[in-house]
């Protein structure tokens, strides 16, 4: 009974392997593969704007200002090259290197799985002067690439209409501050790249991001409503070969750790070597220091990487041309050379800010003093109950002892 799925049918026969899954997160995920494919082209140089617009009946148009998607005869395949990407399974520009430097799509499959998971979607690519056009009713092409008109010579994008199948969904209503988190974070990410998510639903709403400060913009904009230990905002940036990790960071008084990690704007929720890395060089830094300055007493023991990232927030974002992520919802990177090269990078700019901000850095060693202060007095009084013993009448008020009897109803 051994079955050969062609193309798109294996999508739709098991599209968890391909967006996680079909509850709400992977509807939304939809979005993002087609909002992924305009912001590679923003990471490319080509794309200024992308609109992203929730339509009446639910469906999405994504909209961008970027090269717009080649649309000649593609000599493998023998059909125009829009048609390969969306039609196609593991086709795209991200493979060669030639197209693009960095790019979060790695697989080829993000256009062509929505394709697939859509009861129609429509493309319209505007280049050379000409919009073309073409749609597609779950994942088949209706009919072949037409000219529908003419645009502006130099003006060029793509334009993505789709609409989820109720067949795949469990539900196919978007919610609107789902999506407004995602893109305010990619445009955070992508310095001066514009997103404009609009609702055309009943409850009209626009919201625009526009950042010009990037990553540093993101971490203030995280640390609303709490206070820093002090004003600036840390941040570093290394460039080694085709990998540039940038990082922004600053503490505050809370005693959360909010510590986001991307890959070429994709969230890595399940971290990976970047994080490794950053953390790592975190720890070892700080203690150091500590050591180094007699902050910490030749008794105490090493701060945890826990007790210093109290109260942190920080943003680490890398670039690569290959990045290896683990799986196709790419949670978690994988590549190995990645950590010693962020690590390296956090270390030595970290040496250079302790010297010139000593009282700043002070002043996050005392809040982490503390913290390891109160997680060592909080173990200890742990093992003080523990080694009373539960029989142990002392643990328990004067007027009461211990059950010791066998039968259930008699101790309750």
């Amino acid at each position: 009974n051994i079955q050969i799925l062609e193309g798109l049918e294996a999508v739709r026969k098991r599209p968890g392997m391909y967006i996680g899954s079909t509850s709400a997160k992977g509807l939304h995920h939809l979005v993002y593969e087609i909002v992924d494919n305009a912001v590679d082209e923003a990471l490319a140089g080509y794309c200024t704007e992308i609109q992203v617009q929730i339509n009446e009946d639910n469906s999405i148009t994504v909209i961008d200002n970027g090269r717009g998607i080649p649309v000649g005869i593609n000599e493998k395949a023998g059909i125009a090259a829009v048609e390969v990407v969306f039609t196609i399974l593991h086709a795209g520009g991200k493979f060669g290197g030639g197209g693009y430097k960095v790019s979060g799509g790695l697989h080829g499959v993000g256009a062509s799985v929505v394709n697939a998971l859509s009861e129609w979607l429509e493309v319209q690519v505007c280049r050379d002067g000409k919009i073309y056009r073409q749609q597609y009713k779950r994942g088949i092409p209706i009919k072949k690439l037409e000219v529908i008109g003419d645009c502006p010579e130099d003006k060029t994008g793509t334009k993505v209409i789709f609409l989820p199948d109720k067949e795949i969904f469990e539900e196919t209503v978007f919610d609107f501050d789902v999506l407004k988190i995602r893109l305010r974070e990619m445009a955070f990410l992508t310095k001066g790249l514009k997103i404009i998510l609009k609702d055309d639903r009943e409850e009209k709403k626009e919201k625009e991001f526009h950042y010009e400060g990037g990553i540093r913009e993101f971490v203030s904009y995280l640390n609303k409503g709490k206070t820093p230990l002090f004003n600036e905002i840390l941040y570093f940036e290394g460039v080694k070969e085709n990998v540039y990790v940038e990082i922004a960071m600053q503490h505050n008084d809370s005693y959360t750790e909010n510590v986001y990690s991307f890959v070429n704007n994709i969230n890595t929720p399940e971290g990976g070597t970047h994080l490794e890395g950053f953390k790592r060089a975190l720890t070892k830094s700080f203690n150091d220091y500590s050591r180094k300055n007699k902050l910490l007493k030749d008794s105490e023991s090493n701060l945890t990487g826990e007790d210093i990232r109290e109260g942190l927030t920080a943003i680490i974002s890398i670039k690569v041309e290959d990045p290896q992520f683990e799986g196709q919802t790419k949670t978690k990177l994988g590549n190995m050379d990645i950590r010693p090269f962020v690590e390296s990078t956090v270390s030595d700019q970290l040496e250079i800010y302790f010297e010139e901000h000593q009282e700043d850095i002070n002043a996050i060693i005392d809040k982490s003093l503390s913290a390891a202060r109160a997680r060592a007095a909080a173990k200890r009084a742990r093992e003080m109950v523990r080694r009373k013993g539960v029989l142990d009448r002392s643990s328990l008020p004067g007027k009461l002892a211990d059950c010791s009897s066998k039968k259930p109803e008699e101790c309750e």
